[in-house]
């Protein structure tokens, strides 16, 4: 009776998640009269929202949805936190594309068997202490500007039952450049599945579900003269208008499986289905050898059957020590290829602490 329950419960979410796509394609094209295929290619703005947390979780091709275990499911699929046992933070470092530095940290506290909070920070780097440079003044203004990107999280996760969890992410999101910037706001949801079968799962998630960005400030404010022919000095302050552009939305679906091997190792495989609303629809795979419960060997690739892509392979590795004491530490580190945008190296931190 628990067990039909639980498929039920799970059976229902799912569809309503499934129910939230196709509802947002049709949003999307429904003032469309094009007989082509469309991508949405470009069309979101935070774009800074669809890179991946987590040096495990990339290593794993970003498959992650129905494996998420560790404070990095706040990105994947915020149901996962529901079964962390003790308390623990994750510090992510990345250098990103084009020179920029994507950071990452989370925090998970168990507040009992069932319930878990946590807390997530993004913060993406691209320009700092650049000099403003002017027509007049080419050498520089004395000013100097920078721009980033962050979004901040706050996650709840229970779990229903030995074998079902859901979560949700309420996130605040602003990008920044100079003087302009803009603020959002978005949630997370996620469902996670453990099936009779040992070792089998299954998680969906949605992401950055929420309203659109819209950059403004001061620089947009100018003087702008209406007859250039009469050389007087009235003028006139315009402001300037930018337009606002939506969340990238993630949808993922995604299933585990994990083979008890010799000697505390195991092998776990994993697939999930990637549902941009910005792009095409694509499979993350990957699978992860674990030796000993001390060293693990992982691969992956991303964006399967998207050939506009330029990310793909992914490999990486993990090393947990002293798993047995009062605070087990894990060291990660994963590689992505991005073809012409060159390589992607990542490095994780993470620190459990024992009850």
């Amino acid at each position: 009776m628990i067990y039909q329950r639980e498929l039920t419960t799970f059976i229902i979410l799912f569809s309503l998640f499934n129910n939230v796509i196709a509802q947002s394609n049709e949003e999307d094209f429904a003032s469309l009269n094009y007989s082509g295929t469309i991508y949405n290619r470009g069309s979101s703005a935070a774009a800074f929202l669809e890179i991946g947390a987590g040096s495990r979780a990339i290593a794993l091709g970003g498959a992650y949805a129905a494996s998420a275990d560790d404070v990095t499911c706040m990105y994947w699929n915020p149901a996962g936190l529901g079964w962390i046992k003790k308390a623990g933070i994750s510090v992510n470092h990345a250098n990103w594309l084009a020179e920029t530095n994507f950071e990452y940290f989370a925090m998970a506290i168990p507040l009992n068997d069932q319930n878990v909070i946590g807390i997530n920070l993004t913060v993406l780097h691209y320009i700092e202490n650049q000099p403003v440079r002017t027509i007049i003044q080419p050498e520089g203004t004395g000013e100097f500007y920078g721009a980033s990107d962050m979004a901040l999280g706050l996650t709840y996760s229970k779990k229903l039952y030995d074998r079902f969890s859901f979560g949700i992410t309420a996130k605040y999101i602003r990008q920044e450049i100079w003087h302009e910037k803009a603020i959002g706001y978005a949630m997370d949801l996620g469902i996670h599945y453990k099936t009779r079968l040992n070792g089998l799962a299954i998680g969906s998630s949605i992401s950055n579900f929420g309203g659109e960005l819209k950059l403004d400030g001061r620089d947009l404010l100018r003087a702008f003269d209406d007859d250039q022919l009469n050389y007087s000095n009235d003028k006139l302050n315009v402001q300037h208008s930018t337009d606002s552009f939506p969340l990238p939305l993630i949808i993922r679906s995604g299933i585990s499986y994990n083979k008890k091997l010799f000697l505390n190792s195991s092998v776990t495989c994993m697939v999930d289905l990637i549902h941009p609303s910005n792009n095409v629809e694509t499979l993350n795979a990957g699978i992860e050898f674990n030796f000993l419960r001390y060293l693990s060997l992982r691969a992956g690739y991303q964006s399967l059957f998207d050939d506009s892509s330029e990310n793909g392979l992914t490999l990486g590795v993990g090393v947990l020590s002293n798993s047995k004491g009062k605070f087990p530490l894990g060291i990660h580190y994963a590689y992505s290829v991005w073809g012409i945008l060159n390589d992607v190296h990542r490095f994780s931190i993470d620190l459990s602490i024992a009850n």
